[in-house]
């Protein structure tokens, strides 16, 4: 990007000072995991991970969480029944307790056999389903350490799908753990063409680093767009981004713009015919989380394209 920098016209948000990088390194092993559930982001989870996994040539796993849901009750037990009444009323509710948490198993079973069958008919990827109970998000910290990379659906099975929001868990999620995450929407496509969000920072430098030495995205078009002005350390962070994945094999083309970055990221997303795009996710400290967090979640809300996520 050398001569091309404009320092009044562009800005970008830098790193506090102080700010530990103390990141576990970018796993090179481990499996791909695609959480799905009976929402309409199951087969584009499933196709993204299959796709990944080939990529990655990685083990592919497609876990299913099962949250217990208890029968609401709206019924006052003051007194107004007997006692012998509230056993059998309780024995009765605690029976439909069992048949639903049954029929969820069992939907969870179907569900994984499908995405099972629909990753090997349409990327040849062979899976492994899992079952379990509890929180999608301690299911995947459990896991953490055996896995290269998790993709979820940027919405779930509880979300309003009408609504321009995310599902809870993914954010959850996108801020406890420390392996990538590609969160997707609803219908897959084929990626082609990446773009980078590139602001200089140490968590775009780790970016980088991710597309470079991984083959998830080798041989696929890309472009590094950075938003904000520049000082001459950005400057030679963005050269060198730049020099490191031609290097890694890959063609960038860069592209300085101003503005703000939830705007002109999304609206080269949408120009520029980008099938995936690449970022760092939260910060860790409050008010990084309010300068970058609030960029990330706007993307993902916004981006009809997968982001992969690096903390």
């Amino acid at each position: 990007m050398r001569g091309t920098i404009d320092a009044r016209r562009l800005t970008v948000t830098q790193e506090e000072p102080g700010m530990a990088t103390t990141q576990p390194p970018i796993p090179a092993t481990g499996r791909v995991l695609g959480a799905v559930d009976p929402s309409p982001y199951a087969n584009a989870v499933t196709e993204y991970a299959a796709w990944a996994a080939s990529r990655l040539d990685a083990p592919l796993e497609l876990l299913h969480t099962l949250e217990r849901v208890l029968t609401p009750v709206a019924l006052d037990f003051s007194g107004n029944l007997a006692l012998v009444s509230q056993e059998a009323l309780l024995a009765e509710l605690t029976a439909v307790d069992e048949q639903r948490a049954t029929l969820a198993q069992e939907q969870g079973r179907i569900l994984l056999e499908q995405a099972r069958e629909h990753a090997t008919r349409r990327h040849g990827v062979a899976a492994t389903t899992r079952q379990c109970h509890g929180l999608l998000v301690e299911a995947l910290l459990d896991v953490e350490d055996d896995v290269r990379l998790f993709v979820l659906g940027k919405r779930g099975a509880n979300a309003d799908s009408e609504r321009d929001e995310l599902g809870s868990q993914v954010e959850r999620v996108v801020r406890a753990v420390h392996r990538p995450v590609l969160v997707v929407p609803p219908d897959y496509r084929p990626v082609t063409r990446f773009l980078i969000a590139f602001d200089g920072s140490a968590t775009s430098r780790r970016c980088v680093d991710l597309v470079s030495a991984s083959p998830l995205l080798r041989d696929l078009a890309c472009e590094v767009l950075l938003v904000g002005t520049v000082d001459a350390a950005i400057s030679a962070h963005v050269d060198a981004a730049l020099d490191q994945l031609r290097a890694a094999g890959f063609d960038p083309r860069p592209n300085l713009l101003p503005g703000s970055p939830e705007t002109v990221i999304a609206q080269q997303v949408r120009d520029h015919g980008i099938d995936l795009l690449v970022m760092g996710a939260y910060g860790h400290s409050r008010i990084r989380n309010l300068i970058v967090g609030s960029t990330t979640t706007q993307l993902l809300r916004s981006c009809q394209v997968p982001v992969l996520l690096l903390r």
